[in-house]
């Protein structure tokens, strides 16, 4: 039987639960392996749309900052006594706009969306700090003083599963139907793997990318609440240290850097994968620095698969050539 990436993956997270809990037997009592996914859980939640974005042959590296953002302006809202019945809706839509503005920038000036949301990167991290800086909330505490409803949101538990990780299930869920199971899907996939055909085929090649730059922004800013109500303030700063995990589950999952292949499965079970290995590395005494570097060596290792793998036949011709001297 041919085992697909998929359950590779999840073959492999098993594993490194095992690897972990034999240094560290903490790590296999079930409560902490369900409710440590808060901890880590917002990066799933950001990877899944991004993954979209990749197989479409684009990419958004503004993410971190739109979280940053949208959690700032949440704090602000609150802070002005805006109930959170009308803030966080406004978060949400703030969120949306972002993901708008960047498939708005790429489809009127041609540049490449890395360039762009490179860009904007700096433009909504800037807009942050300067909310951030006029909240008087420069400081690590950020904007506190949510209602007790609203931080007791990412701790509720729902059948005695975390409220995190069952929306990361649902999101999930989400994804996987309108990716792998209908003709959005499909379209999507043919934009990747050739813009051209897509044009000729009559699809929506500039429309679509407003839809796909929208849920990632609109995913960032459901990030934003659920770390607001995790931790218990707002600050601009969130959202900073999300990005490389992300791409990496995105990428480790099965999303072609190229575009026109890619996994919603696979990045949800590679997101736990990373999520595991930075908690993981934290209970066996490993620093936060030591941590993100692996996550990035792994996301190079990934990459340098990837392209192996494209130009097979050429490392196979080259091989031969080498060996035959």
């Amino acid at each position: 039987m041919k085992l697909n990436w998929e359950s590779a993956l999840l073959l492999i997270l098993v594993l490194e639960i095992l690897f972990f809990g034999a240094l560290n037997p903490r790590m296999l009592d079930i409560n902490m392996l369900l409710f440590s996914t808060s901890d880590f859980i917002c990066i799933g939640i950001v990877a899944l749309p991004l993954t979209l974005v990749i197989i479409s042959g684009g990419i958004d590296i503004s993410l971190g900052s739109t979280i940053g953002l949208c959690a700032i302006a949440l704090g602000v809202m609150m802070q002005a006594g805006w109930p959170m019945s009308l803030a966080i809706p406004l978060t949400l839509l703030l969120g949306l706009l972002c993901g708008l503005l960047n498939a708005a920038l790429i489809h009127y000036t041609g540049i490449s969306p890395l360039v762009i949301t490179l860009g904007t990167l700096y433009l909504y991290g800037g807009g942050a700090l300067l909310l951030s800086g006029m909240a008087g909330a420069t400081g690590y505490e950020g904007i506190s003083g949510f209602p007790d409803s609203f931080t007791a949101f990412a701790n509720l538990t729902v059948l005695g599963l975390p409220v995190p990780l069952v929306l990361f299930a649902f999101i999930t869920l989400f994804f996987w139907l309108i990716t792998h199971r209908g003709r959005f899907g499909r379209h999507l996939f043919l934009l990747g793997q050739n813009p051209r055909a897509a044009r000729y085929a009559a699809l929506s090649v500039n429309g679509m990318p407003y839809a796909l730059y929208g849920l990632v922004g609109l995913a960032s800013a459901i990030a934003a609440v659920v770390l607001v109500s995790y931790f218990g303030s707002a600050r601009s700063d969130l959202g900073r240290d999300l990005l490389m995990p992300a791409l990496t589950a995105a990428v480790l999952g099965g999303a072609n850097i190229y575009g026109g292949s890619g996994s919603v499965l696979g990045t949800a079970l590679a997101a736990l994968l990373v999520g595991y290995l930075q908690q993981g590395l934290q209970m066996i005494g490993i620093p936060n620095q030591v941590s993100s570097a692996l996550s990035g060596a792994l996301l190079v290792v990934v990459v340098m698969g990837r392209s192996l793998s494209l130009h097979r036949e050429w490392v196979r011709m080259t091989w031969r050539r080498v060996l035959s001297r």
